[in-house]
């Protein structure tokens, strides 16, 4: 212990710490729901790699982004944020979890 671990915890430390929560709920929930899809596409339509798709689901997202900017819809705005970040959060876990599948550690 390097003597940290104890220390008051600011409010902008308290702010960060339920932002990550909220947004690993978020990830976990949508992960119970619709399973690995993010992580292992089933490939019908498009046989995109789980990081390729999830590019484009960024991309979807930054578009929403800028078009809830000019509408001033708040809501829309912080749920789009929230699933961005969740996007970018997921690209760097396919990363992680398509080295695991290549090891035979999945």
């Amino acid at each position: 212990m390097n003597g940290n671990e104890f220390a008051e915890i600011t409010d902008a430390q308290a702010l960060i710490m339920a932002e990550c929560e909220a947004v690993k709920k978020l990830l976990l929930e949508k992960n119970r729901e619709y399973g690995n899809s993010v992580l292992e596409p089933i490939g019908v339509f498009s046989d995109a790699t789980a990081e390729a798709q999830l590019r484009v689901r960024i991309d979807d997202k930054l578009k929403r982004v800028q078009t809830t900017r000019k509408l001033d819809d708040v809501k829309i705005h912080e749920d789009t944020v929230q699933d961005l970040i969740g996007y970018l959060i997921m690209m760097r876990v396919a990363k992680k979890f398509e080295k695991c599948v290549k090891k035979g550690e999945k």
